[in-house]
C-alpha cells in the first residue's frame, strides 16, 4: 500500500439490518440551488432486509425507505434524474417506485428471483434478469406489465448494465457461469460475448467513462473491456475473491479503481498508470464488502457490507493522478 495514503474515518450510514446487496448513485447529479458550484445526487441501496433505502449521496443522510417487497432486494437502481427507482427481489418481482413520494407505481411479476434491474433507453424502458435465464425489457409508457422484449440467456443472469452513447439500445448481462454477453435490445440479438470466470461467475459489472469501459469483477480478477471493440484492455489479479460477494468501480476520471469482496477491507488500485498497484486500504467495515460505487463526480465512493452498514469514503487525489485519463 502507498504509505502516503491518509487514514480515513468514513461517514457511517446505519439503517439496514442485514447484508447489503447493491449501492447505486443517480447517474446525473443536479446543481444544488443552495450552494453554488456544488451538485446534489442520490444513493439507493438494496439489502437482504427487504427494505431498499434512498439517501443523500453526499452526506449519506436517510431520505426514505421503499416498503413492499417480501424477500431480499438484490438490485436497486435510480433513473437519470432520480425521480424513479427500480428494485428486483427474491420475492419473484421487480417494482417501480416514485422516488419522491415512495409510492409503488407498478409491480412486474416473475417466476423466479430477480437479481438485477436497469433503466435503459434514456429511462423509457427497464430491463430485468435473474434465475429464470430471461432478459426482459418493459416499456414504462405502457401501463401494463407485459414485456416489450424477452431474450433467453444461457445461464442465470446476475448483473445487467446499459452501454450508453450507442445508436442502438445495448445492454450487457453477466451470468453465473462467468459469461459477459452483449445484447442489441431492439433486434433481440447477441452482439458479442466474452468469458471471464467459471468458478463463481460474474459478481459485478459497471459501465463508465461515458460507456467506453466495462468493469467486470469475477473470480479473483477485475477485468476492463473496451466497449467499442469488446476486447480486453487488461485485467488485474486481486488479493480478494468475488466468488460470494463484492465488486469493483472505476473512477470517472482519475487513474484508479476501487474493489472489495471476501474480506472487510476497501482497496484502491491504480488503473492504467502502474496497473493494479495498491494505493489505499481502508478498514472500517465489520463484515465482507458486498457492493461499492464511485459517486458520479468521483469525489467520494460508497461501500455496502455484510455488517449492514453503508460507508462513504472521500477520494484522496494525492494518491492518484489528478488529471483525466482513459481511452482516447
Amino acid at each position: 500500500m502507498d504509505g502516503g495514503a491518509r487514514r480515513q474515518i468514513p461517514i457511517v450510514c446505519p439503517g439496514h439490518s442485514r447484508p447489503l446487496t447493491e449501492v447505486q448513485y443517480c447517474p446525473n447529479p443536479t446543481p444544488n440551488p443552495q450552494a453554488t458550484g456544488h451538485v446534489h445526487y442520490l444513493l439507493v441501496s438494496g439489502c437482504h432486509d427487504k427494505l431498499p433505502m434512498l439517501r443523500c449521496g453526499k452526506s449519506g443522510n436517510w431520505i426514505g425507505t421503499f416498503e413492499g417487497h417480501k424477500g431480499a432486494v438484490w438490485s436497486a437502481k435510480l433513473n437519470g434524474d432520480g425521480s424513479l427507482a427500480m428494485t428486483g427481489s427474491g420475492d419473484f418481482s421487480a417494482k417501480l417506485w416514485d422516488a419522491v413520494t415512495g409510492d409503488n407505481l407498478r409491480t412486474f411479476d416473475h417466476k423466479h428471483i430477480v437479481k438485477s434491474v436497469e433503466f435503459i433507453n434514456n429511462g423509457a424502458w427497464v430491463a430485468t434478469g435473474g434465475h429464470e435465464k430471461l432478459l426482459r425489457v418493459f416499456d414504462l409508457a405502457d401501463a401494463g406489465t407485459t414485456p416489450l422484449f424477452t431474450m433467453t440467456a444461457d445461464e442465470g443472469i446476475r448483473k445487467i448494465v446499459e452501454i450508453p452513447g450507442l445508436p442502438q439500445v445495448t445492454v450487457v448481462t453477466g451470468d453465473t457461469a462467468g459469461n459477459v454477453v452483449v445484447w442489441n435490445v431492439e433486434t433481440q440479438t447477441r452482439i458479442a460475448a466474452v468469458h471471464v470466470d467459471v468458478a463463481g461467475g460474474v459478481m459485478d459489472m459497471e459501465a463508465s467513462r461515458g460507456g467506453r469501459v466495462l468493469t467486470v469483477a469475477a473470480g479473483a480478477k477485475v477485468s476492463f473491456f473496451d466497449t467499442t471493440t469488446w476486447t480486453l484492455i487488461f485485467d488485474v489479479s486481486m488479493p480478494i475473491t468475488f466468488n460470494a460477494e463484492g465488486g469493483a468501480s472505476l473512477h470517472p476520471t482519475l487513474d484508479r479503481f476501487i474493489a472489495g469482496g471476501s474480506d472487510t477491507w476497501v482497496r484502491v488500485f491504480a488503473w492504467e498508470g502502474g496497473v493494479g498497484k495498491e494505493l489505499e486500504c481502508h478498514k472500517g467495515h465489520h463484515g465482507p464488502v458486498r457492493c461499492l460505487r464511485y459517486a458520479p463526480n468521483g469525489e467520494s465512493f460508497a461501500t455496502g457490507s455484510e455488517d449492514g452498514t453503508i460507508r462513504i469514503w472521500q477520494t484522496d487525489v494525492t494518491s492518484a493522478h489528478a488529471t483525466s485519463v482513459g481511452l482516447e
